[in-house]
């Protein structure tokens, strides 16, 4: 059964040309319409718009804004896919991205003579209204903004007697074989207990965890390799994931992305999480407009210097806009939080962040926990780097070591932590908006999706 589709085709190559192509098209999809984006070297121009359905022996669009048109193109003739017959000058690289995000937004494939995208899997498996984080890349701080909504909407979601309010379900590089539940609702996990899984062979950082320990929730861990770039994984168990998390009967789920990958499953809202330190072009160009034109609201970290200036983060919003005008974004920094008191003592902190902010964290710390920080260390990806950061003569002088629950922060640092007998704080990243004096303005973002998601819900029921 031929598939339905839609063509994009120009005036850089003769009627009979794109005639032909078209013919040839029809030997595997069903192609109801096409949108003509331009180029007149090989056409006649003069009345082509009367003229064109006769011309291509099928009804054509026009218009200006080749997303609009595309859009108008889809929502009349409902295709599976759009086949791209258009080609430099008239369609280049950045323009084709474009149009490519569009058409997956639309959940509608778009392939060309040496590619083919399709969007990421979106099987309705939820059975409770659902929400998802997802990102633009690693490190952008996506865990630590799912921790927070989840800590949010913990005390507002109302879970049914013996069920959880909220399960947030994370996918991750390292993550279990088969899907688990870890209730950090009710069992506070200890570094003893991240040490016995990690002594397994487990991945005892994975975000399933962190989310777990640092934030109290009820969660699912699952796993995925490989990311296209559209964001589908090439493998993952997020689906059984999602399943063991319906058998929880909560009221919420929150599905956590991986890297720039997404959650294989069809949600009723999602929240982006960009970083401001990125490139524009990649996080409103090429495919990071498909995520952007998927997602209800963004949050911009890293939206401070030396990271980012006021001008870039102006720059990022000013791009996000143009693809999806009136995103609501809001900018922030995180901050380190211990997870419990460590005033007056020395202290040694692992983290991921960049080395140039080794002396804002450092001096945030000493000036809100009321310790003294002894030494910093941005390692926790590079357990070589780790090894030697804990020959340096500042670790005899510290009382406790603070690290973040990512990378190798369970089987090195913790390990060696213990092994000489210091005490081991698992740091948590809290969102600060920026400008801070205009506080309270994630939590809203996420009372407001949450919302979202159950009218979305309901409304499909």
């Amino acid at each position: 059964m031929k598939r339905p589709a839609v063509a994009l085709i120009d005036g850089e190559h003769y009627p009979s040309v794109v005639v032909d192509a078209l013919r040839q098209a029809g030997d595997r999809f069903e192609v109801r319409g096409a949108l003509f984006l331009g180029g007149t070297e090989k056409i006649k121009a003069d009345a082509l718009e009367a003229s064109a359905a006769s011309t291509y022996g099928l009804p054509v669009l026009f218009d200006t804004d080749w997303a609009r048109g595309l859009g108008r193109l889809i929502e009349r003739f409902r295709p599976e896919v759009v086949v791209d017959l258009s080609d430099e000058p008239v369609l280049g690289y950045e323009e084709r991205f474009r149009l490519i995000s569009h058409s997956l937004a639309r959940n509608v494939g778009y392939l060309g003579s040496d590619f083919h995208f399709s969007p990421v899997s979106s099987d309705r498996l939820c059975t409770s209204p659902s929400l998802s984080v997802i990102g633009t890349g690693k490190r952008v701080g996506k865990t630590a903004i799912t921790g927070y909504i989840a800590r949010v909407l913990q005390d507002v979601v109302t879970g049914r007697e013996g069920h959880p309010g909220v399960v947030v379900v994370a996918m991750g590089r390292g993550g279990p074989a088969e899907p688990e539940v870890i209730d950090g609702a009710s069992v506070a996990l200890t570094v003893e207990d991240l040490l016995a899984l990690s002594r397994q062979g487990r991945h005892a950082a994975s975000d399933h965890f962190e989310d777990a320990v640092l934030s109290r929730v009820v969660t699912v861990g699952c796993r995925r390799c490989g990311g296209g770039m559209a964001g589908e994984p090439f493998v993952s168990n997020v689906a059984a994931g999602t399943r063991l998390a319906n058998s929880l009967s909560p009221s919420l789920v929150i599905l956590e992305g991986s890297g720039a990958a997404l959650p294989p499953v069809g949600v009723d809202a999602r929240l982006l999480v960009a970083g401001a330190n990125q490139s524009v072009e990649h996080i409103a160009g090429y495919l990071g407009a498909y995520r952007l034109l998927i997602s209800d609201m963004l949050v911009l970290t890293m939206a401070e210097e030396p990271l980012a200036s006021g001008e870039k983060v102006r720059a990022v919003i000013e791009a996000v806009n143009e693809v999806k005008p009136d995103m609501v974004t809001v900018p922030i920094v995180l901050r380190p939080s211990p997870e419990r008191s460590v005033k007056g003592k020395r202290v040694a902190f692992f983290s991921t962040a960049p080395s140039a902010q080794e002396a804002l964290l450092s001096r945030y710390l000493e000036e809100n926990c009321g310790c003294r920080v002894e030494m910093f260390s941005g390692n926790l990806s590079d357990r070589a780097a780790l090894k030697a950061d804990f020959e340096r003569t500042e670790i005899a002088r510290v009382d406790a070591v603070l690290t973040e629950i990512k990378a190798a922060a369970i089987d090195v640092v913790a390990e060696e932590a213990t092994a000489r007998g210091i005490e081991v704080v698992f740091v948590d990243n809290v969102p600060v908006e920026m400008p801070p004096e205009q506080p309270g303005r994630l939590a809203e973002m996420a009372e407001e999706l949450a919302e979202l998601a159950k009218t979305r819900f309901e409304s499909r029921a």
